[in-house]
Parts: C-alpha cells; structure tokens; sequence
C-alpha cells in the first residue's frame, strides 16, 4: 500500500473538524481558530448550548507542527467496520494510522490509593485482570494488523507489578514475537523488591514507563521517596527508564526544567521524558478548566524558560515529521516500516544529548528540515536505483553536509552514529544512540472539552480488550461507558468475588494513600 498523503496537509486556520458534546455525546461540527495568539477549538449543542476550550497554547507553533501532517498506511484488515466515528472503534476501516504501541491494562488493582483515581478496583466495584491468554489474543491481534503489525506493548493497570504472574507475562508476549515491551508503573514494588528489575529485564522488559511528576515530594507524592531506589535497582539490571510527568498548570509546571536536568544527571538510565499534558476526564467547569489546562506549547515555553533557553520551542517538531526517514528507509529495505503518523497536534519531540554539564538539542547542530527534505528526494531515488550500495556510500558524505560539528558534541560523531542507525540498521549503533541522548516528548491526549475526531482516526496509542478489539486511547478513556469501564466490567468480577476466590483483601494491595492536595481541584479524574 501506497503512503497516503493527509487531508489534514496545507491545513489552514480556521478550519472546520468534528467533535462530540461534553454532555449527551452528540457529534457536533467544531471550529479551530485562532485568537489572542492561542488556537481554541469551538462548538455548540443545541440542548446544551456553547463550548469553547484551548486546543493548542501557541498558535504558530501550531502553524509550524500543521506543515507536517502526513497519513500512514492505514489498516487494510479493519477488525469493525466504521458506522459513526468515534461509536464504532475496534479499529475500523476510516483508520489511518497502525497500532505503534499497544496497551495491555494487567488489572485495575493498585498499590496506591490516590485520592483522584476512579480507576482503582475497589472503587470501580470489581476486578479487572485479563487471563493469559486474553493477553495472547490481544498481542496476536495487533501482530496480525495489515499491512503493519505492531511490534511494541505496553503493559499498564492499575499496576501491573501486582500481577503475580507478570513476568511470565513478559516471557509470553517475547515468545509472540513483540520486540519491544514497556512496563507502565509508579515502581514502588520495584524499590522495595530488590531483585524484580532483574527479574523484569532478563524475562524480556526494555524500559520502565515510570510515573515521575516533580522532583521534590510536594509535586510528586506518589513515589519521590523510592526513586533513588528505584534508579539503584534499575541501574543494576540495566533496564533503562522513560520519566512520565503528568503536568497541571499551577500543580507542578514549574518542574519540567529540574525534571529534564534529573533526566540529565542520570543519563546512564534515563532513556527519555514522556510529557503529558494533563486531560480531565468527567465534567469540569469553564474557570476550573481555564485553571488547570496546560497544552503542548504551553509546556515547550515553560521548557525553555525553565532551561535558560538551553533547550527552546525551535527544538521541537511534531510526531509526524520523521515520515520523510521512514520513507527513507522504505525505499532502502523495499519493506513497510513502523510510521508515526499521529495527527501532527498530538505530540512534539526533540532530541538533547549531553556535552559536559549541557545538554545540547539535535537542532542545534543539524539542519532538521533541511535533513528531512533530503530523505523525502533521496528516497523517490533510491527507490529507482539499481545501484543501492553506492547509492548508500555517497549518502553518508551527503548527509554531513547538514551537521555543523562544530556545534555537535566533541565526544562522537553523531552523523555517522545517525547514519549506522538510519542505513545500516546497526543495534550496537542503536544503543549508542540511546545511551548518548535522552528523547524529551510531548503528548496531550484529548477529553471532550477538546476532542476532534480527526485526531482520533490518526490515533497510534491503542489498547487491546479481551473481545478482539483494538480501541484507540482517547476513545477507550475519553468514553469509558463504551469502551474502558464496559470492557472491564464485562470481562471483570466484583470485588467480593474477588476476595473470596484469593483469600486476600483488596486493601491489602494498599502501600501508600495519596491525599488531595489543596491546590488541586474539587472533582475531577486526572487521566495518568
């Protein structure tokens, strides 16, 4: 299948999309626009009236991120097919992006009690832990995706170190041919086990997914005090860290600086930060979500403020623009590669690597868009080549054209790193790559007061449900009644039946209660 071009490329503001009612959930049409150098996102229910919200903080950033929207190659064996998006997920034929990394939920149980999470079993009224070989099914699903299977699982809860059984888990989905698997968890287990990292690693984990809001106790109450144990555990094992801050304005915005110097200090482990900009799941009024909403370039200033500059809003493209290296690679391998083809207002990236006691971003020494220009030509002519190999040898002259060394970390050569990775698909270069750099990305899932379609249908963070399904993330959580809350009530038992069968308390999970602060809000779910 051909790369499709997006509907979305040459987009201009405003512009008209489809989103759902925070209220009764019927499909409304929605405009994007731009006002007071924010772009907002508006749209009206005839039964309950007007809804206006911040889709993006900065609108020409957006502008900058829009030049980079690109489909994937979509899914030629759609599992449901599209009746009303987004009533009819599973994933269905309107899709335009494969599964990049599929979620497994292993329970609603937690070791946590925290005072904002609906989630938790006891208060859902039952238990939620797939079998194994409901898990089996999910992952052979997603593998079996056409024309790209996915090969990358997360494993998530609740948390999932509860599960007796994990690493077996963990062994089951290697031996089902996933290459990468990462452990969604607040690592509290992982601290007071002294040898479940090892475990973990040597059973097929290859990164930790782990909860990290602030860097004092205030900001981050749920696992400040086991992180230096954490690191300690998992530095022996080797089993490399993504740090997940969930950021809130006025709650902990002003860690991200400090967050990325902690990345910084533990470079050895640290593998990258995954920013996400909080969403509100359930319903919120107008000034709470005025107090409280912080989006993707809200976050990127707040980065650069925080970091003297040292690392900027320049720095940061948005997911979709590596489409021109993976058609790269396409036309080098003559094989459909991994896209991410998200919608390009979902997520931003940049790459810092550490030089002395700086962290310098790749855009710094490298010429991005002129790079990734080269990739989109190089590759419509290297797929006509007969003559690949010295195609591949004059490209790695060509590519240093675009990197000032001058500028690049004195300690290695990233061109010819990038090249190793890029062309000759070397693993060792690879972990150089990873062990030299940390990736710093955003992604800002949605919630009904800034929900559009057309970022669902792109959408490559899916879950996996017992039933075949495979439910992109702001479905399965933006509308739990249909998807999350269904699926696992369904597949579920109560608590009391639960309890019965193990001869355990639910309670007894129970390691540390985590209190309302009194700068958060009243009501309301935080989505982690």
């Amino acid at each position: 299948m051909q790369h499709i071009e997006s509907e979305l490329k040459g987009i201009r503001l405003p512009y008209k999309t489809k989103s759902l009612c925070p209220e009764c959930l019927k499909i409304l049409e929605a405009e994007v626009y731009e006002e007071g150098g924010k772009v907002k996102i508006r749209k009206v229910c005839d039964e309950h009236g007007e809804f206006v919200d911040v889709y993006w903080g900065d609108a020409e950033m957006f502008k900058k991120a829009a030049r980079f929207a690109a489909d994937g190659h979509g899914i030629s064996n759609p599992i449901t097919q599209n009746t009303t998006c987004p009533f009819s997920c599973g994933l269905c034929n309107n899709h335009k992006s494969h599964t990049a990394l599929l979620n497994i939920v292993l329970t609603n149980r937690c070791d946590l009690a925290c005072w904002y999470c609906f989630f938790y079993a006891k208060r859902a009224g039952y238990v939620y832990e797939p079998t194994l070989e409901q898990i089996r099914k999910m992952v052979r699903t997603a593998k079996n995706l056409k024309p790209i299977g996915c090969n990358a699982v997360q494993l998530t809860g609740g948390e999932p170190t509860l599960r007796d059984d994990l690493v077996e888990i963990v062994r089951m989905i290697k031996e089902e041919g996933i290459k990468h698997v990462q452990l969604n968890t607040n690592g509290v287990r992982l601290a007071e086990e002294e040898d479940l990292a090892v475990k973990l690693k040597n059973a097929g984990v290859d990164v930790l997914y782990l909860s990290f809001d602030g860097v004092d106790e205030k900001t981050n109450p749920k696992n400040y005090r086991e992180i230096p144990k954490i690191l300690e555990n998992c530095r022996k094992a080797q089993l490399g860290i993504v740090l997940v801050p969930t950021v809130i304005k006025s709650v902990n915005d002003n860690q991200l600086g400090d967050i990325i110097r902690f990345a910084g200090e533990n470079i050895d482990i640290v593998r990258s930060i995954s920013i996400q900009p909080v969403s509100f799941i359930g319903r919120m009024s107008k000034r709470e979500r005025e107090q409280f909403r912080i989006t993707i370039p809200d976050c990127i200033k707040a980065i650069e403020e925080q970091t003297g500059g040292e690392i900027g809003r320049e720095d940061f493209y948005p997911i979709p623009s590596s489409i021109p290296i993976t058609k790269f690679i396409e036309a080098l391998t003559g094989n459909l590669q991994y896209t991410f083809s998200s919608h390009f207002a979902c997520g931003a990236v940049t790459t810092v690597f550490r030089d002395g006691k700086r962290l310098v971003p790749i855009t710094r020494f490298v010429d991005v868009e002129g790079l990734l220009e080269y990739f989109r030509q190089k590759a419509e002519s290297i797929a006509r080549s007969r003559f690949k190999k010295f195609k591949l040898f004059k490209n790695f002259f060509e590519l240093r054209r675009f990197f000032d060394n001058s500028r690049a970390p004195k300690s290695f050569d990233v061109s010819r790193l990038l090249f190793k990775v890029l062309v000759e698909h070397s693993y060792f270069a690879l972990y150089e790559w990873h062990k030299r750099s940390i990736l710093i990305s955003l992604m800002h899932f949605q919630d009904l007061y800034n929900y559009d379609l057309e970022r669902v249908k792109r959408c490559i963070i899916h879950y996996g449900t017992p039933d075949g399904k495979i439910v992109p993330f702001c479905t399965y959580n933006v509308l739990p009644h249909l998807y999350r809350d269904r699926i696992h009530t369904e597949f579920g038992i109560p608590v009391e039946q639960w309890e019965k069968m193990t001869g355990r308390k639910l309670g007894e999970d129970i390691i540390k209660v985590v209190g309302k602060p009194n700068l958060y809000i009243q009501q309301r779910e935080v989505l982690t």
